[in-house]
């Protein structure tokens, strides 16, 4: 997508220095747009960790692009394999939820595995990086083209020129993908098909990313759109206000339990009350093909008490970006990342192979290999 007119992705090789990983660091939009250098598995590690890069997609291809400066840290040891899997393990526990992250370090493993000396480790690391970023981009544009669909059969029920108008919940878009975007890709395509469209942007404490990161995304696009707090939703969604939900996952278990930014399943009982369409975008990548019962098997990471206890933003008058605290000096407060939207309150899954039903039937028929 585009950021002052230019295209950019997420994170990439860079072209003329070997062993240089480029992120979009996300940590400083909207106010200010930085490009961060990452030189080391380290260095992409706490980039993942402290959320310099977030999103299942961004996160798995970031962490394809560390085993890509871990194969080339390893040709330096002793032993490439043991070296090889402990920076592989340092990649996967730095955030437990995204099934993404795991996959694309596991699928790093495989491709080095299949080769007999370092440097053909490192050659295969890279091409299988570059494989796994394109190959994210282009299940996300598909996501958006088979969303275009949906948007278009609400479209048709409007008055000429009404907009349909989706409430997403967090940032599922390119900024948390390579390219594109997850639940913002039939948004965009809708957009460029001339398709009148709103966004209901909630907030999403903590770290509000709706706010911040979806909100500037679709600005740079220019798609209509509304920041709303968190809380807001169920009240839209009573006044006739939200023709469809839109979210994304960071893992999906193949009974079709969503596990999403905290708040989601909220969103799902209210748009299940009002009988809005309350779908979840996800390339195949975000399937965790082993586990069937979410709320009991997908870990919830829980994140430092200062994402609730605090909130930064910018200074009136000024470009400087400050902290302040929101509750009182020594109170407590719990800080989980995620929840789990059971499948009996999603419509359907958007994937790039199409819309199926979200449950274990649905599921198999869009990806009978996988079984």
């Amino acid at each position: 997508m585009h950021v002052d007119g230019i295209p950019y992705r997420t994170v990439w090789l860079a072209p003329d220095e070997p062993g240089l990983v480029r992120i979009i660091d996300q940590r400083k939009l909207p106010f200010a747009f930085e490009i961060e250098d990452l030189r080391t598995v380290d260095a992409v590690a706490v980039a993942i960790r402290d959320m310099h890069v977030r999103g299942a997609g961004c996160i798995g291809a970031t962490a394809a692009y560390g085993m890509v400066l871990a194969a080339m840290e390893a040709s330096a040891a002793a032993d490439f394999d043991s070296a090889i899997h402990q920076h592989a393990a340092r990649l996967v526990e730095t955030r437990p939820t995204a099934v993404n992250l795991r996959w694309a370090v596991e699928r790093q493993l495989a491709a080095m595995a299949a080769c007999d000396w370092a440097g053909e480790k490192i050659a295969a690391a890279e091409r299988s990086a570059r494989a796994i970023a394109d190959e994210d981009a282009d299940a996300c544009r598909r996501i958006g083209e088979h969303g275009l669909n949906l948007i278009r059969q609400l479209a048709a029920a409007k008055a000429l020129g009404e907009p349909v108008n989706v409430l997403t919940h967090c940032n599922a878009g390119w900024l948390a993908f390579v390219d594109h975007g997850s639940a913002t890709a039939p948004i965009y395509a809708a957009h460029l098909a001339g398709v009148p469209i709103h966004v209901w942007v909630d907030e999403t404490r903590p770290r509000n990313q709706g706010a911040r990161l979806t909100a500037w995304e679709l600005g740079q696009e220019g798609v209509a759109h509304t920041v709303i707090a968190d809380n807001t939703g169920g009240h839209l969604m009573q006044r006739g206000l939200v023709d469809l939900v839109i979210t994304g996952t960071d893992r999906t278990t193949y009974t079709g339990d969503v596990a999403n930014k905290i708040g989601t399943y909220l969103k799902a009982l209210a748009a299940r009350d009002n009988g809005v369409p309350f779908y979840v975008a996800l390339p195949s990548s975000s399937f965790d093909w082993e586990i069937a019962d979410g709320l009991r098997e997908i870990p919830i990471e829980e994140r430092g008490s200062e994402e609730v206890s605090h909130l930064s933003g910018q200074a009136p008058e000024s470009d400087v970006e400050v902290e302040v605290r929101l509750v009182p000096p020594g109170t407590r407060t719990a800080n989980y990342a995620f929840d789990v939207t059971p499948s009996r309150l999603v419509t359907g899954l958007i994937t790039e192979r199409g819309i199926c039903d979200a449950n274990g039937a649905g599921i198999r028929a869009m990806f009978p290999e996988r079984f």
